[in-house]
Protein backbone atom coordinates (compact mmCIF):
# COMPACT_ATOMS: atom_id res chain seq x y z
CA UNK A 1 0.00 0.00 0.00
CA UNK A 2 1.07 3.62 -0.37
CA UNK A 3 2.71 5.68 2.37
CA UNK A 4 0.18 8.48 1.74
CA UNK A 5 -2.61 7.26 4.00
CA UNK A 6 -5.58 9.62 4.37
CA UNK A 7 -8.47 8.88 6.72
CA UNK A 8 -11.68 10.00 5.02
CA UNK A 9 -15.22 10.60 6.20
CA UNK A 10 -18.30 9.95 4.08
CA UNK A 11 -20.53 12.97 3.46
CA UNK A 12 -24.18 13.33 2.62
CA UNK A 13 -24.48 17.11 2.26
CA UNK A 14 -23.62 18.70 -1.06
CA UNK A 15 -23.63 22.11 -2.75
CA UNK A 16 -21.56 25.26 -2.37
CA UNK A 17 -22.69 25.95 1.18
CA UNK A 18 -21.77 22.47 2.38
CA UNK A 19 -18.41 22.66 0.58
CA UNK A 20 -17.59 26.01 2.20
CA UNK A 21 -18.36 24.59 5.63
CA UNK A 22 -16.09 21.60 4.96
CA UNK A 23 -13.23 23.89 3.93
CA UNK A 24 -13.76 26.10 7.00
CA UNK A 25 -13.14 22.96 9.07
CA UNK A 26 -9.80 22.56 7.27
CA UNK A 27 -11.08 19.61 5.26
CA UNK A 28 -11.45 19.02 1.53
CA UNK A 29 -14.56 17.73 -0.27
CA UNK A 30 -13.75 14.86 -2.62
CA UNK A 31 -15.36 12.14 -4.69
CA UNK A 32 -13.92 8.68 -5.39
CA UNK A 33 -15.04 6.48 -8.27
CA UNK A 34 -13.90 3.85 -10.78
CA UNK A 35 -14.06 0.14 -11.61
CA UNK A 36 -17.82 0.36 -12.08
CA UNK A 37 -18.48 1.27 -8.45
CA UNK A 38 -20.88 4.01 -7.36
CA UNK A 39 -19.17 7.36 -6.66
CA UNK A 40 -18.36 7.81 -2.97
CA UNK A 41 -18.50 11.38 -1.65
CA UNK A 42 -16.01 11.96 1.13
CA UNK A 43 -14.08 14.62 3.02
CA UNK A 44 -10.30 14.47 3.41
CA UNK A 45 -7.99 16.08 6.00
CA UNK A 46 -6.83 19.39 4.48
CA UNK A 47 -3.20 19.66 5.60
CA UNK A 48 -2.33 16.00 5.10
CA UNK A 49 -3.94 15.95 1.65
CA UNK A 50 -2.03 19.06 0.52
CA UNK A 51 1.26 17.50 1.63
CA UNK A 52 0.47 14.21 -0.12
CA UNK A 53 -0.48 15.94 -3.38
CA UNK A 54 2.71 18.01 -3.58
CA UNK A 55 4.11 15.02 -5.45
CA UNK A 56 2.58 14.50 -8.89
CA UNK A 57 0.79 11.15 -9.46
CA UNK A 58 0.89 10.42 -5.74
CA UNK A 59 -0.65 7.05 -4.92
CA UNK A 60 -3.03 7.51 -1.99
CA UNK A 61 -4.46 5.04 0.47
CA UNK A 62 -7.94 6.24 1.36
CA UNK A 63 -9.28 4.79 4.63
CA UNK A 64 -13.08 4.77 4.97
CA UNK A 65 -14.64 3.09 7.99
CA UNK A 66 -11.44 1.12 8.54
CA UNK A 67 -11.28 -0.18 4.96
CA UNK A 68 -8.38 0.84 2.71
CA UNK A 69 -8.59 1.67 -0.99
CA UNK A 70 -5.81 2.77 -3.35
CA UNK A 71 -6.59 5.85 -5.43
CA UNK A 72 -4.98 8.43 -7.70
CA UNK A 73 -5.93 12.09 -7.87
CA UNK A 74 -7.46 12.57 -11.30
CA UNK A 75 -8.40 16.23 -10.85
CA UNK A 76 -7.34 18.68 -8.14
CA UNK A 77 -9.20 22.00 -8.09
CA UNK A 78 -7.14 24.70 -6.39
CA UNK A 79 -8.07 28.22 -5.33
CA UNK A 80 -6.54 30.65 -7.89
CA UNK A 81 -5.29 32.97 -5.14
CA UNK A 82 -5.07 31.18 -1.80
CA UNK A 83 -3.02 28.00 -1.18
CA UNK A 84 -6.20 25.97 -0.76
CA UNK A 85 -7.50 22.83 -2.47
CA UNK A 86 -11.20 23.22 -3.19
CA UNK A 87 -12.09 19.73 -4.44
CA UNK A 88 -10.43 16.45 -5.41
CA UNK A 89 -11.57 13.79 -7.88
CA UNK A 90 -10.07 10.40 -7.02
CA UNK A 91 -10.00 7.37 -9.29
CA UNK A 92 -9.88 3.92 -7.70
CA UNK A 93 -6.91 1.69 -8.61
CA UNK A 94 -6.03 -1.82 -7.52
CA UNK A 95 -2.70 -3.32 -6.61
CA UNK A 96 -1.14 -4.91 -9.70
CA UNK A 97 -3.22 -2.72 -12.03
CA UNK A 98 -1.55 -0.64 -14.75
CA UNK A 99 -2.47 3.01 -15.22
CA UNK A 100 -1.60 5.69 -17.79
CA UNK A 101 -0.07 8.82 -16.25
CA UNK A 102 1.91 11.89 -17.30
CA UNK A 103 5.39 11.86 -15.77
CA UNK A 104 7.55 15.00 -15.69
CA UNK A 105 10.86 15.09 -17.59
CA UNK A 106 13.86 16.20 -15.52
CA UNK A 107 17.07 17.31 -17.29
CA UNK A 108 20.46 16.81 -15.70
CA UNK A 109 23.99 17.73 -16.74
CA UNK A 110 25.47 20.52 -18.87
CA UNK A 111 25.40 20.54 -22.66
CA UNK A 112 28.44 21.65 -24.68
CA UNK A 113 29.59 25.27 -24.46
CA UNK A 114 27.69 27.90 -26.45
CA UNK A 115 24.53 25.80 -26.79
CA UNK A 116 20.93 26.29 -25.76
CA UNK A 117 18.88 23.36 -24.44
CA UNK A 118 15.09 23.49 -24.83
CA UNK A 119 12.53 20.97 -23.63
CA UNK A 120 9.72 20.49 -26.13
CA UNK A 121 7.89 17.87 -24.03
CA UNK A 122 8.04 18.60 -20.30
CA UNK A 123 6.31 15.30 -19.54
CA UNK A 124 5.82 11.88 -21.12
CA UNK A 125 2.76 9.67 -20.93
CA UNK A 126 3.58 6.22 -19.60
CA UNK A 127 1.71 3.04 -18.77
CA UNK A 128 3.00 1.74 -15.44
CA UNK A 129 1.89 -0.26 -12.44
CA UNK A 130 -0.18 1.90 -10.12
CA UNK A 131 2.21 1.01 -7.30
CA UNK A 132 5.34 1.86 -9.34
CA UNK A 133 4.65 5.33 -10.73
CA UNK A 134 7.98 7.19 -11.05
CA UNK A 135 8.25 10.73 -9.67
CA UNK A 136 10.06 11.87 -12.83
CA UNK A 137 12.06 10.71 -15.86
CA UNK A 138 15.69 11.81 -15.91
CA UNK A 139 17.26 12.75 -19.25
CA UNK A 140 20.98 13.57 -19.37
CA UNK A 141 22.18 16.39 -21.63
CA UNK A 142 25.78 16.20 -20.40
CA UNK A 143 28.19 17.27 -23.15
CA UNK A 144 25.57 17.20 -25.93
CA UNK A 145 26.58 19.19 -29.01
CA UNK A 146 24.48 21.65 -30.98
CA UNK A 147 22.16 19.84 -33.37
CA UNK A 148 21.45 16.98 -30.96
CA UNK A 149 17.83 15.98 -30.58
CA UNK A 150 16.37 13.42 -28.18
CA UNK A 151 13.08 11.81 -29.17
CA UNK A 152 10.60 10.22 -26.80
CA UNK A 153 11.48 6.75 -28.08
CA UNK A 154 15.14 7.33 -27.16
CA UNK A 155 14.46 8.21 -23.52
CA UNK A 156 15.42 5.51 -21.02
CA UNK A 157 12.29 4.57 -19.11
CA UNK A 158 11.96 3.03 -15.65
CA UNK A 159 11.76 -0.76 -15.57
CA UNK A 160 8.27 -2.01 -16.36
CA UNK A 161 7.12 1.30 -17.91
CA UNK A 162 5.71 1.49 -21.45
CA UNK A 163 5.80 4.65 -23.53
CA UNK A 164 2.37 5.93 -24.60
CA UNK A 165 3.55 9.26 -26.04
CA UNK A 166 4.44 9.13 -29.76
CA UNK A 167 7.98 7.75 -30.00
CA UNK A 168 8.85 10.41 -32.61
CA UNK A 169 7.86 13.30 -30.33
CA UNK A 170 10.75 15.72 -29.73
CA UNK A 171 11.69 15.89 -26.05
CA UNK A 172 15.03 17.74 -25.97
CA UNK A 173 16.53 20.02 -28.62
CA UNK A 174 20.11 21.34 -28.41
CA UNK A 175 20.87 24.32 -30.63
CA UNK A 176 23.82 26.67 -31.11
CA UNK A 177 23.76 29.78 -28.99
CA UNK A 178 23.15 32.89 -31.09
CA UNK A 179 25.62 35.72 -30.42
CA UNK A 180 24.45 39.30 -29.89
CA UNK A 181 26.17 40.34 -33.12
CA UNK A 182 24.45 37.61 -35.13
CA UNK A 183 21.12 38.47 -33.56
CA UNK A 184 21.53 42.15 -34.40
CA UNK A 185 22.54 41.26 -37.96
CA UNK A 186 19.44 39.10 -38.40
CA UNK A 187 17.27 41.88 -36.99
CA UNK A 188 18.82 44.47 -39.29
CA UNK A 189 18.32 42.19 -42.28
CA UNK A 190 14.69 41.60 -41.37
CA UNK A 191 14.11 45.33 -40.91
CA UNK A 192 15.75 46.08 -44.24
CA UNK A 193 13.51 43.56 -46.00
CA UNK A 194 10.48 45.14 -44.35
CA UNK A 195 11.59 48.66 -45.25
CA UNK A 196 11.84 49.67 -41.60
CA UNK A 197 15.46 50.78 -41.84
CA UNK A 198 14.75 53.11 -44.77
CA UNK A 199 11.80 54.69 -42.98
CA UNK A 200 13.88 55.25 -39.86
CA UNK A 201 16.57 57.03 -41.87
CA UNK A 202 13.93 59.20 -43.47
CA UNK A 203 12.55 60.10 -40.05
CA UNK A 204 16.05 60.85 -38.78
CA UNK A 205 16.67 63.02 -41.83
CA UNK A 206 13.41 64.85 -41.28
CA UNK A 207 14.25 65.44 -37.64
CA UNK A 208 17.68 66.76 -38.60
CA UNK A 209 16.19 69.15 -41.15
CA UNK A 210 13.69 70.40 -38.60
CA UNK A 211 16.48 70.98 -36.11
CA UNK A 212 18.53 72.90 -38.64
CA UNK A 213 15.55 75.05 -39.59
CA UNK A 214 14.87 75.84 -35.94
CA UNK A 215 18.50 76.78 -35.41
CA UNK A 216 18.43 79.09 -38.44
CA UNK A 217 15.25 80.71 -37.09
CA UNK A 218 16.86 81.35 -33.70
CA UNK A 219 19.94 82.85 -35.39
CA UNK A 220 17.84 85.20 -37.53
CA UNK A 221 15.87 86.29 -34.44
CA UNK A 222 19.10 87.10 -32.55
CA UNK A 223 20.44 89.17 -35.44
CA UNK A 224 17.22 91.16 -35.61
Amino acid sequence: MSDNKLVAETRTQFGKGAARKIRRDNKIPAVMYGHGSEPVHITLPGHQSMLALKQSNALLTIVIDGKEQLALAKDVQRDPIKPVIEHIDLVIVNKGEKVVVDVNVHLEGEAAAETVVTTDHTSLQLEVLATDIPESITVSVEGLAAGTQILAGEVELPEGATLVTDAEALVVNVTAQVSVEALEAELAEAEAEAGIEREEHEEEGGEAATGEAAAEGEKASDEA
